[in-house]
C-alpha cells in the first residue's frame, strides 16, 4: 500500500508483536551451569496495557518455561493456556480475565535455557590454560537474540529498563551493562552479583558475562574504563585502552552529549561471530579485534583495532543512545558508526591517511558489492527474523558510510556534525527513522537534504556518468550500473542526485549537481578536468579512451589527488568489468602507474590485477603465468627500491608499501623477493620466532608454500605448527589463513580437515578456506569438500548466524563460467537457504559478470599480453 508520501508502507507485513501491552521495566535473575551448559531464569516485567485484552505474547527461542504468572490489580493470575508459535518464535500465554486498557501488571516466567556453542543468546565460550579447556559464559544478542536468554519483547523500538543480577562461583567475574549495586553470598560456594537498573535501551543491547577473567584499567577518562581478557592476556589491552579513553573524550565534545553510562568495559571473548558488538557499557569483541601485542602485531592489525574499537564507542551514542525504530533502519547505526571511526581516527593518526584509504576500503566494498543485481537499498524492507542477519552487510556499513561522506562533503563536516549534534539530543533514548536525520541535517544547513538523500537510500543500486566531450561542454549521462552489463529498461529508471565535483587546474567545483538523466556543463580550459574529484560520490565515471589516457598522464604530473588516482583506476576497473571500457585499456592505465610513490594507489593496483587474475583463474596456464609476470614487473622495482626491512623511521604508510610491494612482487615469482622470504622462513622453521617481520609474514608464509619442494609438501607442516603454537591469537590467525596457499593435494585436504576440527573454532573456519581459494586447484576442491560437508556446516554455523552466507559465498564464488553457474544451482535448487538466499543470490551474479568478462575479453587481454611481450606471438587460446 501506499503511505500519504506515496512511498511504500515498509511496515506492512512485518513479524512484530501484538501491540496491547508494553514493557516498562525488566528484573532479570540468571544462573549459568557450566557442567551440563544450561541456566536457570526468572524475569519480572513490568507492564503497561495498552489496549484491553486477555493475551501477551512474548519472545523465546530454545527456551523451556516452568512456570508463568501475572500479578494484576492485587490478584495473581496464572495463564489458562499457552501457545508457541515456531515460525515467529513467540509465546502466548491467554488469561481468564480481561486486562484493562491504562493499567500496569508485571508478568514473571521462571524458565531454563541452553549455554548453547552458537554464539548467540547466552553462550559458552572455551579457551584453553595450561592444558586444561575453561568456559565462560557471554551474550550476543542483535539481532534477534536476546529471546534466547530471557523472554522479552525483543525489538528495538520497546525500550525498558533492566535490572540483571547472576549468580555464580564466588571466584568468577560478573559483568553486565551497569555497574555493581550490590553482591551477596548466597551459600554453597556462590555469590548473587545485582546491577544498578539501566538506561532505557533496546532488547537487542543486553550483554552480560560470567568467567574467570582479568582486567587492566585506565583512569584517563572521567569514568573507568577497562578491558577483560582471559587470564594472562590482560597485558595486551594497553593500545584498546589509550584509544577508547581518548574516543570518549573526543565522543563527548563531538556530539555535545555525555556518556551516559558509570562506565565503559570491553571484553576479549574467545568465541564471537561478529569482529565486536557495541553492548551498552559492555562491550565484546574478537580476542584479535582487542587485544594488541606491539612486538608480534602487523601495522594493518594496529589500524583494524583502532578502526574497530571507535566503532564501536561510536555506537554508545548512535545506536544505543539513539536507535532506529525497526531493522530496515540498520545503516542508521552502522553506516553512522563506520564513518565516525574514519572520522575519529583521521583526528587521532593524521599520518594514517585514512580518508585517502577510505576509497579503496569502504567505498570500494560498497560499489562491487551495489553494482550486483542482487543487492539491495540501503534502506531495506525486512520482515521475517530469518532476514535480518543478511543485511548486515557491506550495504548497510559501506554504502551507508558513503553516502554519508558525500553528505558531510556537501554540507562540509562542520554543519553535519552540527546537524548530528541536534539529532542525538532531539531523540535521546528513543527510536528513529532515517529521515529524522535527514530533518536535523537539513535545519542545520539550511538545505533541503532529505530530497537530496532520499533517492540514494531508497532505491537499489548506483549510476555510472558518461562524460561526452563537445569543445569546452562536458555532456554528463546517468544509468544504472550493473557488473553484470545487462541492465533491463525497467532497472534504468532510478535518476540519482549526482553531485559533479568538477576537478580542474583551479581547483574543486562542489556547487554543481543535477537530478536529471543528463545535463551540459562547460570547463574553461578542457585539457584537464575530472568529475567526482576525490571520489567523493558514489557513482562510477566513464571516460572516452583519448581522455582516460590523458589522466593517466596527469596522475604523474601531479594534477590528480590520491583519491583521484586510486578512483580512477577503481572506475576503470570496474568499467572493463562490465563492458564499458576493453580490458587492454585498464591494463595500459594500470601500466603506466610505474612511477606510483602512494600505498593507496598501489593498493588498488594490486587489487585491479587480483580482479583480473581472479576472473582469469581457470584461463589456460600459459595466460596465468602471462598476467603473473606482468604483476611481477609492475611492482618488483618498487620492491627493491624499499627493501623489506622495517626501521623506526618508518611512518605506518611506509610499513604498509614495503609489505605491499613485497607480496605483489614474491607472490608473483620475483627471485630476488624469493629468496629473501625463503631464509626468513628457514630461520622461523628453525626456532627464530622474530625472523620474519610481523608485516610480512603471511606473505613468507604463501611464498614457502608454493616454492617448497612438492609445492609446499613440507613447509605446510611449519605452518601449521605456527597455527598451534602462535604466541598469540594473531600470529595463529595468520598461519591459519595462509596453510591453504599450498597447491600440494595433500596439502589442500589437510587444511580442508583442518578447517571442520576441534583445532579450529566455528567463528575460524572461513580462514583457512580463504587460503585454499586463492588458486584454481584450491577452488576446485573447495567446492567438492562443501558439497561434501554441506549438513555440518550447516550445522556448525546455523542460518541465524551471517557467518554461513560468508562461507557459502567463499566456496561458490571464485567461480567464472556459466557452466559452474549452473553446477552452483543445481546444487542448491532443492535446499532451504533461508539465511544465505541473499549471499547465494550474489555469488550467482558475481559469476554471471566473471562469464560475460571472459566471453568479452579474451582475446582482448590476450592481444594485450602478446603486443607486451608477456605471451608468445603465435599463442594460440585454448579456452
Amino acid at each position: 500500500m501506499e503511505g500519504e508520501s506515496g512511498s511504500v508502507d515498509i511496515t506492512q507485513g512485518r513479524e512484530v508483536l501484538p501491540t496491547n501491552v508494553k514493557p516498562l521495566h525488566y528484573d532479570l535473575e540468571l544462573e549459568p551451569n557450566f557442567k551440563d551448559f544450561t541456566f536457570e531464569g526468572t524475569v519480572s516485567i513490568e507492564l503497561e496495557i495498552k489496549e484491553a485484552s486477555t493475551e501477551i505474547s512474548v519472545n523465546t527461542l530454545e527456551i523451556n518455561i516452568k512456570d508463568t504468572k501475572l500479578e494484576y490489580c492485587g490478584k495473581t493470575l496464572t495463564p489458562v493456556s499457552h501457545n508457541y508459535n515456531e515460525d515467529i518464535q513467540t509465546d502466548k500465554f491467554t488469561f481468564g480475565e480481561e486486562l484493562t486498557a491504562g493499567s500496569k501488571a508485571t508478568l514473571t516466567i521462571k524458565y531454563a535455557g541452553q549455554l548453547n556453542d552458537k554464539m548467540a543468546g547466552f553462550y559458552r565460550s572455551s579457551y584453553v590454560e595450561n592444558g586444561v579447556t575453561k568456559y565462560m559464559a557471554t551474550t550476543q544478542m542483535e539481532p534477534t537474540d536476546a529471546r534466547r536468554a530471557a523472554p522479552c519483547f525483543d525489538q528495538p523500538d520497546l525500550k525498558s529498563t533492566w535490572t540483571v543480577t547472576l549468580i555464580a562461583d564466588k571466584e568468577l567475574t560478573c559483568l553486565s551493562n551497569m555497574d555493581v549495586k550490590e553482591e551477596k553470598d548466597v551459600g554453597n560456594g556462590k555469590k548473587s552479583v545485582t546491577f544498578n537498573k539501566t538506561p532505557l535501551m533496546s532488547t537487542y543491547l543486553l550483554a552480560f558475562i560470567v568467567g574467570d577473567l582479568r582486567y587492566k584499567e585506565t583512569n584517563a577518562f572521567r569514568l573507568p574504563i577497562r578491558v577483560y581478557a582471559t587470564p594472562g592476556n590482560e597485558q595486551y589491552a594497553d593500545f584498546s585502552l589509550d584509544i577508547a579513553a581518548r574516543t570518549l573524550a573526543f565522543y563527548e565534545k563531538e556530539f555535545g552529549v555525555d556518556y551516559p553510562l558509570p562506565k565503559m568495559d570491553m571484553v576479549a571473548i574467545p568465541d564471537f561471530s561478529a569482529g565486536a558488538m557495541e553492548n551498552w557499557g559492555l562491550v565484546t569483541y574478537r580476542i584479535v579485534d582487542l587485544l594488541y601485542d606491539p612486538k608480534t602485531a602487523s601495522v594493518d592489525r594496529k589500524q583494524r583495532i583502532a578502526e574497530v574499537v571507535q566503532h564501536e564507542l561510536a555506537h554508545q551514542w548512535f545506536g544505543n543512545l539513539v536507535t532506529m525504530d525497526f531493522w530496515e533502519g540498520l545503516w542508521l547505526n552502522e553506516g553512522f558508526a563506520t564513518w565516525m571511526s574514519w572520522y575519529s581516527m583521521n583526528e587521532f593518526y593524521p599520518n594514517w591517511k585514512v580518508w585517502e584509504n577510505y576509497v579503496v576500503d569502504n567505498l570500494a566494498a560498497a560499489l562491487n558489492l551495489d553494482g550486483l543485481r542482487s543487492s539491495h537499498p540501503i534502506e531495506v524492507p525486512v520482515k521475517r527474523v530469518a532476514e535480518i542477519n543478511q543485511i548486515f552487510d557491506s550495504i548497510s556499513y559501506a554504502k551507508g558510510s558513503s553516502i554519508l561522506r558525500m553528505v558531510s562533503k556537501y554540507l562540509g563536516e562542520d554543519v553535519f556534525m552540527k546537524g548530528v549534534k541536534a539529532y542525538l539530543k532531539k531523540h535521546a533514548y528513543g527510536n528513529t527513522k532515517t529521515t529524522d536525520l535527514w530533518a536535523a541535517l537539513s535545519e542545520a544547513s539550511g538545505k533541503n537534504v532529505e530530497e537530496a538523500m532520499a533517492t540514494w537510500t531508497k532505491k537499489i543500486g548506483y549510476p555510472v556518468v558518461t562524460v561526452t566531450e563537445n569543445g569546452n561542454k562536458l555532456h554528463l549521462k546517468q544509468n544504472r550500473y550493473l557488473k553484470t552489463a545487462d541492465v533491463k529498461p525497467e532497472e534504468d529508471e532510478t535518476l540519482w542526485p549526482i553531485f559533479v565535483g568538477l576537478r580542474t587546474k583551479d581547483g574543486v567545483n562542489e556547487d554543481i549537481s543535477f537530478n536529471t538523466r543528463e545535463s551540459t556543463i562547460e570547463v574553461k580550459d578542457p585539457d584537464f578536468f575530472k568529475i567526482n574529484a576525490d571520489q567523493s560520490a558514489v557513482y562510477r565515471t566513464l571516460y572516452s579512451p583519448v581522455r582516460l589516457k590523458k589522466l593517466g598522464e596527469a596522475a604523474k604530473s601531479g594534477l590528480l589527488s590520491v583519491e583521484d588516482r586510486a578512483g580512477l583506476l577503481g572506475d576503470a576497473g570496474a568499467l572493463a568489468t562490465s563492458g564499458y571500457q576493453k580490458t587492454s585499456a585498464l591494463l595500459d592505465l594500470v601500466a603506466g602507474f610505474k612511477q606510483e610513490k602512494s600505498y593507496v594507489v598501489w593498493a588498488e593496483i594490486a587489487s585491479r590485477i587480483g580482479s583480473i587474475k581472479g576472473t582469469w583463474m581457470f584461463a589456460p596456464q600459459e595466460e596465468k603465468t602471462a598476467l603473473r609476470q606482468f604483476q611481477r614487473e609492475l611492482m618488483s622495482p618498487l620492491a627493491h627500491q624499499l627493501g623489506w626491512e622495517f626501521t623506526e623511521a618508518d611512518d605506518e604508510l611506509t610499513q604498509q608499501l614495503k609489505s605491499l610491494a613485497f607480496s605483489g612482487a614474491g607472490l608473483n615469482g620475483d627471485p630476488k623477493v624469493v629468496e629473501a622470504a625463503l631464509a626468513m622462513f628457514k630461520k622461523f622453521a628453525e626456532g627464530d620466532l622474530d625472523a620474519i617481520h610481523p608485516n610480512l609474514r603471511g606473505t613468507v608464509y604463501g611464498i614457502a608454500l608454493e616454492n617448497g619442494e612438492n609445492q609446499g609438501e613440507k613447509e605446510w607442516d611449519v605452518v601449521y605448527d605456527a597455527f598451534k603454537n602462535g604466541r598469540n591469537n594473531d600470529e595463529k590467525n595468520v598461519a591459519l589463513r595462509w596453510l591453504g596457499r599450498s597447491k600440494n593435494p595433500e596439502n589442500i585436504k589437510k587444511t580442508l580437515a583442518l578447517a571442520l576440527s576441534s583445532e579450529v573454532k566455528d567463528q575460524d573456519i572461513y580462514q583457512p578456506i580463504s587460503g585454499v581459494r586463492s588458486h584454481r586447484e584450491g577452488s576446485e576442491a573447495l567446492w567438492a569438500w562443501f558439497k561434501e560437508n554441506y549438513d555440518l556446516l550447516i550445522k556448525k554455523l546455523p542460518p541465524g548466524l551471517s557467518m554461513l552466507g560468508s562461507v557459502v559465498s567463499m566456496c561458490t564464488s571464485n567461480f567464472t563460467s556459466n557452466e559452474q553457474a549452473q553446477e552452483v544451482y543445481d546444487f542448491f535448487k532443492d535446499k532451504d537457504t533461508k539465511g544465505f538466499d541473499r549471499a547465494l543470490a550474489q555469488t550467482m551474479d558475481t559469476i554471471a559478470a566473471k562469464a560475460s568478462w571472459l566471453s568479452r575479453d579474451k582475446e582482448d587481454v590476450q592481444n594485450w599480453l602478446k603486443v607486451n611481450g608477456y605471451l608468445n606471438n603465435d599463442y594460440q587460446n585454448k579456452l
